[in-house]
């Protein structure tokens, strides 16, 4: 057993969808600081073009050197873009993905009598559809670089991996009126299920991070509002950080994490395990 590489993603390829900013921007400053080279993606080029330069700038670690962070701008909710955005990562690593992170996603918390049908249409593309449409597309990829870590005997030591963003308000009743998030995570939650036993054949686990509360643009409205009583809830008596969910994403893309295929993982402080108090439904469109 190789202790001292454990938990390395060293030279590994990444994807981060959604990595300029909030939680995506946490997991890609881990991934970098940890020697990956990180390729971080959202539909807003300027964010991606400064996260990058933010992140290439950060003083390495003293026992491994700073990986590399890279802008790849996309719409991905448009599924030509996806599409381009396969190809081009395709002429970029040749040899093939390590590690995809399906992490883009909206939200919209509006009173029940007025949740709007736009906002089902938004976020169920947004946060699943398209999270299938990039995994597929980027599958032949993630099989290459798979591959390559092929035993004799035909076992796949070092297995590619996808990881989705989920959330706490897919696996327990919000305590926001936000309707079509809460379902849209609910069924990335199972999606990452069906795609483990589909692509652990071809050597590539899928796993899912229910993430409770955070602190990010997506959240800031609530944090604002019900930081408190959220804080106030949670067993560890705080908020995510960032570590929190870089540090799970770095043990799930590491040899640590090579046998855990189909997993929901509660990145929460135990949350989810007790009951919600957020003073009331009201609404909270982010």
């Amino acid at each position: 057993m190789d202790i001292a590489n454990l938990f390395s993603v060293k030279e590994k390829v990444v994807l981060i969808t959604g990595g300029a900013k909030g939680l995506g921007l946490m997991i890609s400053t881990g991934f970098v600081l940890a020697g990956a080279k990180v390729y971080i993606s959202s539909r807003d080029a300027a964010a991606c073009t400064a996260a990058c330069a933010s992140l290439n700038a950060l003083p390495p670690s003293p026992t491994t050197p700073l990986g590399t962070a890279i802008p790849l701008p996309a719409d991905l909710s448009l599924l030509p873009s996806v599409h381009r955005l396969a190809a081009t990562l395709t002429s970029l690593e040749p040899a093939g993905l390590h590690i995809l992170i399906n992490n883009s996603g909206a939200t919209w918390g509006e009173p029940f009598d007025t949740y709007p049908d736009a906002a089902w249409t938004k976020l169920l593309t947004i946060n699943l559809q398209r999270v299938f449409s990039l995994t597929q597309a980027l599958t032949p990829l993630m099989e290459k670089a798979a591959a390559a870590s092929r035993t004799e005997g035909g076992v796949v030591a070092d297995p590619s991996r996808v990881i989705h963003i989920g959330s706490i308000d897919g696996l327990r009743v919000p305590g926001m009126a936000t309707f079509a998030y809460s379902a849209s995570k609910a069924g990335l939650h199972q999606l990452s299920r069906h795609l483990a036993t589909e692509l652990g054949p071809r050597g590539i686990t899928s796993n899912v991070l229910a993430c409770g509360p955070f602190p990010s643009k997506m959240m800031a409205a609530t944090l604002r509002d019900h930081g408190e009583a959220i804080v106030r809830g949670n067993p560890m008596g705080r908020v995510g950080r960032a570590e929190d969910v870089a540090g799970a994403c770095i043990w799930l893309g590491s040899r640590a994490g090579a046998w855990v295929n189909g997993a929901t993982v509660r990145v929460d402080g135990g949350a989810s395990l007790v009951g919600v108090e957020m003073g009331g439904r009201g609404e909270a469109k982010l």
